[in-house]
Order: structure tokens, then sequence, then C-alpha cells
């Protein structure tokens, strides 16, 4: 099962999991990207829901169905997910409710109805989490917020699963070309529809969905890609303050917030 599968890393992880004989069940908000996908795997074991995460019964609805239509569910990649590019003190709340309801709630809901079936058959729980799960970001302070429940909840989860057979584990990729960006919400909760950065010099998804499967098949506890985000973790980690000054003059120029 992969959330957030009609575009960015959740499309190029069914790209990548299909090929291998897996029966693939996934979902996203948009009903004509789910109907197109379908279309496009129509010959191929995909089980596509238009589901929007922030909702308790269509999370378990998509679950339940999943479970209907293939048996059991071996492994849930909670993948789906939004951003922002907006300070905190611009910002209304709700783009903070709305941004924790599909990061974190949603992974909360996925993983609560498709426990039982993961148990049975000693499964995987993964998350997409961010770099921003590890180091706070100016302007995205309530994506930051959400990684970082999502992968205190996993660790935790991990811990109550230790001596089950399940395998818990979230990845943390840094900047992936994707439609997360365009589909960011600014300071009112909309989406911005733009991006500042340039796509071509980051990461695929289709290199990090490689990435991310490999470590399903070891059973990794947790995985953070590409050199830059190893380096902010690191620095973070050892040097605190230090990371406070570099992430401020990288989002900062001439004491100006860019987007």
């Amino acid at each position: 099962m992969i959330t957030g599968g009609s575009d960015g890393i959740g499309k190029a992880l069914i790209e990548a999991l299909i090929p291998l004989g897996a029966k693939v069940a996934t979902c996203g908000r948009s009903h004509d990207k789910i109907y197109k996908l379908q279309m496009e795997y129509s010959n191929v074991m995909l089980h596509a829901v238009a589901c929007d995460v922030s909702n308790e019964q269509e999370c378990r609805n998509f679950i339940e169905s999943t479970i209907e239509t293939f048996g059991g569910i071996d492994i849930l990649i909670n993948n789906a997910g939004i951003s922002m590019r907006a300070l905190f003190i611009e910002s209304s709340t709700e783009v903070t409710r709305k941004i924790m309801d599909i990061n974190f709630m949603g992974a909360v809901y996925c993983t609560h109805y498709a426990l039982p079936s993961i148990l049975e058959r000693k499964g995987t729980v993964v998350g997409i989490s961010s770099v921003a799960g590890y180091r706070g970001l100016p302007g995205r302070s309530a994506y930051s917020a959400s990684k970082f429940a999502l992968q205190g909840w996993l660790e935790a989860l991990r811990t109550e699963f230790l001596h089950s057979g399940v395998n818990v584990m979230w990845v943390s990729p840094s900047f992936t070309a994707s439609n997360i960006r365009h589909a960011a919400l600014d300071n009112k909760g909309d989406a911005m529809g733009n991006n500042v950065l340039d796509e071509g010099s980051l990461m695929t998804a289709e290199a990090c969905a490689g990435y991310i499967v490999r470590a399903i098949e070891k059973r990794k506890r947790t995985m953070v890609l590409t050199f830059m985000g190893k380096v902010t973790v690191m620095l973070n980690k050892l040097f605190p303050s230090l990371a406070d000054k570099l992430t401020y003059n990288h989002y900062y120029k001439n004491g100006e917030f860019v987007k």
C-alpha cells in the first residue's frame, strides 16, 4: 500500500514495485489522477482509490477495500504529504492544522487500520519523512512539525513492535524532484502553484523510490538520502548553533525570507 501514489515519489514507487511482481494499492485526492493511473496499469494488479488521507473514514475504506481485494497487507508506505512556504507570523493557524492532518494524522489513520493485517504477516510500516524531520526549516514550520511528529511516532511504534516481527522504518529524503512544492500551501492555506527550486538539480523521484525499495528489502530502521541531507542531519546534531546560522543564511537573503 502506498498513499499519495498519483504523483512524485508515490508514483515512482508504483513504477518500481510493479515490475517486481508486487500487488499494489494506492490512493490520492484527485479522482482524475487516480482514474488515469488505473487506466495506465489496467493490465496489472493495481488497486487505486480516491482518498483524502486527512479523512479517517476514507482511510479506513481504503484499507478495508485493499484487504478485500488482495487478502491482506504486507507493506504500508505512508507517503502522502503536503508542504508549505510561509513564515509562521504571517500564516493562518489553518495552515498548520491542514498540514498536520495530512502529513501526520493521515499516516496515523492508515497505519491504525492496516496494523492487524501487517502484524499477522510480519510486514513493514514505512513513513516518508524529510530532513525537515531532523532540522526545523524557516518558512516550513508546520511541515517540519509534521515530520518531527511522524518520526517520533514511528520510533515509538518501532519500539512497541520490536519483538513482533514487524519492521517500522522512516526514510528522509532531502530536496527531491516532485509535485510537492507546486502543491505547497501559502500563508492562507492555498496551493502556491509555483516552485523556487531548479528541479533538474534535485534527486529524481525514481532514484528516491529505488533507495526506498532497497531499504524495505533490507528492513532498515532509518535512511537519510543525499549527501547534503546527511550533512544537514549530522551538523544539526553536533553543532546546532552553527546549523541555525547556516539554515538562516540559506533561507534569508539580505534579511528577507526567500520563499
